[in-house]
């Protein structure tokens, strides 16, 4: 099995000790790299061209933002996975919405970054669950949302049953399979049939636009059974 390649950049000397014992635990990881700034972030990566970038948002130089726009922009088939001690609603939000695959706090750093890197290289997403609550209540106060026949109505979007709907919102809000299947009371196999279906006719591929198109289209909003 093809190692996954790492590239680790923030500019603490201790939380890359930290992040490279974790990582250095699991068999499958190569750490290819390490960066202590945002323009070694950029330099690094166009070099060594990691499967995925564990990135703090916080570094002198650009910071993780900027880092991570243009290395989504310039570099095929990077994952990135932000690693922050903050919880900062617009940096959130706007790295959703670039593409970012994971969004970790430094804090759960130990029992979560495996999990995101691994989600990340499968074309999926995975987001602290107390940020995608705080990215779910600031949608749903501040961003107008279409209702349910609106968004059924127009052009451009594709018609979605309500059963796939709700699975598109709990995937985008970083509900498993599984779970969404509880919720739903339903099958998981039910639950993997809808999201297929609505990944096809939306033109979507992974959690991470599953996220994206739950954003820009008004359904971070609560979903009822």
């Amino acid at each position: 099995m093809t190692a996954t390649r790492i590239l680790i950049a923030d500019d603490h000397a201790v939380v890359r000790a930290g992040l490279r014992h974790i990582l250095e635990r699991e068999p499958d990881f190569e750490l290819v790299g390490e960066a202590a700034d945002g323009d070694e972030a950029v330099r690094l990566a166009l070099d060594l061209l990691p499967d995925v970038l564990v990135l703090d948002i916080g570094m002198p130089g650009r910071n993780g933002l900027e880092v991570a726009r243009e290395l989504l922009a310039h570099v095929p088939g990077i994952h990135i996975v932000i690693l922050t001690v903050y919880d900062d609603h617009e940096y959130f939000r706007q790295l959703v919405e670039i593409g970012v695959a994971g969004y970790v706090l430094k804090a759960a750093a130990d029992s979560a970054l495996v999990d995101a890197i691994r989600a990340a290289q499968r074309g999926g997403a995975l987001v602290d669950g107390t940020l995608m609550r705080s990215l779910m209540d600031l949608f749903v106060h501040r961003t107008p949302s279409a209702t349910t026949e609106e968004r059924k109505c127009s052009e451009s979007t594709p018609a979605l049953s309500a059963r796939e709907e709700q699975v598109l919102k709990l995937t985008a809000l970083g509900y498993s399979g599984q779970q969404i299947a509880d919720q739903l009371g339903v099958g998981v196999s039910t639950v993997e049939t809808h999201r297929t279906h609505l990944m096809r006719k939306l033109g979507l591929k992974g959690r991470a636009q599953i996220v994206q198109y739950a954003i820009h289209h008004g359904y971070m909003e609560p979903t009822a059974r």
